[in-house]
């Protein structure tokens, strides 16, 4: 008897148990009209990106093609014409456009601490202004502002020099490609600046730092970086390959 009986001192066999709870949990999915689970003792939730972040990276893989646009012009009218090439780049002063650039390159690593911060919702300072390991997101962006707008104030700068010597918009093939290259990416630089301000007035204007704020942060950085990759490729095309 005890041979063929299923029970062994009054409990079921562990295979028995797993067998019933399967059935069990594929019969309430039929009666349910689901679909039963392969396996029902996995665990874990599925997890789908952020539509802001997907949204922003798609936005910006076409601006990258608007730029490739801008870099194909820039070589066509250099092939063309490379006689203004060598009679207009020895005005450029290179070192001045390279401290510019690494203030740009600067801002972004400026930025990313300030992602950092935001991630760990942690919006502003919780210390001292002088205590920079106290700093929030908040007090990052804000030094990320400075910094891409002495890019900015360098880059007119720079344009006031240029025109000075006779290097216009409507000069020659030249200026023409100079102007539209840096000046696009120049607009690019001061939209930027203004999400920043907003990414930074919101910190005032509520008590609770939520995660919609902290993703608005994180996908104004990728535009910054953006902004600042595409700034070095410029810099070594028009200033360093003469």
């Amino acid at each position: 008897m005890d041979s063929i009986h299923p029970f062994r001192g009054g409990r079921l066999p562990r295979r028995f148990v797993y067998r019933h709870n399967a059935a069990v949990a594929t019969a309430s999915a039929v009666h349910s009209g689901t679909s039963p689970t392969p396996y029902a003792h996995a665990t874990g939730t599925v997890t789908r990106p952020n539509m802001v972040s997907v949204g922003t990276i798609v936005w910006l893989s076409s601006e990258l093609m608007f730029f490739a646009g801008l870099f194909a012009m820039y070589f066509t009218i250099r092939q063309v014409r490379p006689d203004l090439w060598a009679e207009h780049t020895p005005t450029l002063n290179v070192p001045f456009a390279a401290a510019n650039t690494l203030i740009l390159v600067i801002s972004s690593v400026w930025c990313q601490l300030g992602v950092h911060q935001a991630e760990h919702g942690k919006a502003f300072r919780s210390g001292s202004l002088l205590n920079v390991g106290s700093w929030g997101m908040r007090e990052w962006y804000v030094l990320t502002y400075i910094f891409g707008a002495i890019f900015i104030a360098g880059q007119v700068y720079e344009y006031a020099h240029l025109v000075h010597d006779g290097i216009t918009l409507a000069s020659d093939g030249y200026g023409s490609v100079f102007y539209l290259t840096t000046g696009f990416h120049g607009m690019h630089v001061t939209g930027g600046l203004i999400a920043f301000l907003l990414i930074i007035a919101r910190t005032f204007t509520t008590r609770h730092y939520s995660h919609a704020q902290a993703t608005g942060a994180v996908v104004t950085s990728y535009y910054w970086h953006f902004v600042d990759v595409v700034w070095i490729a410029l810099f070594a095309t028009i200033y360093l390959l003469k």
